[in-house]
């Protein structure tokens, strides 16, 4: 990712609203995890997609299947990375991106303290 993505300013949303979200069952979130496969396997939300940053190289072509106007949320462990992907989202066309501002770690203090941290 070049850092010409970064310059500009991303929604978010917070923990809370993220659990309101998935609470309600919408099927139309699109739910994108940029953290490492290691990371994942200590701690998990059900229904994001895993997109690891490292391997942007492997999966920015097929990017295209997402819904560019959907609502698209993504997380990482506390926010860096997922602000990064939002940033690269908006550029390539996303109208509706925020990110999970705290990230997995925000949501296992404020949410869900059966989520492990790490």
């Amino acid at each position: 990712m070049a850092s010409q993505f970064f310059n500009q300013s991303i929604a978010q949303i917070s923990v809370e609203e993220l659990a309101q979200l998935l609470k309600s069952g919408s099927t139309e979130l699109q739910l994108i995890d940029v953290r490492e496969v290691e990371e994942v396997a200590k701690a998990r939300i059900a229904g994001f997609e895993i997109l690891p940053l490292s391997q942007f190289a492997d999966w920015a072509d097929s990017i295209d299947r997402f819904d560019l106007h959907a609502e698209t949320l993504v997380m990482c462990h506390h926010g860096i990375r997922s602000a990064q992907m939002c940033q690269w989202l908006s550029y390539q066309g996303f109208t509706n991106v925020k990110n999970v501002a705290g990230g997995i770690d925000a949501y296992s203090l404020l949410v869900d303290p059966t989520v492990p941290q790490y």
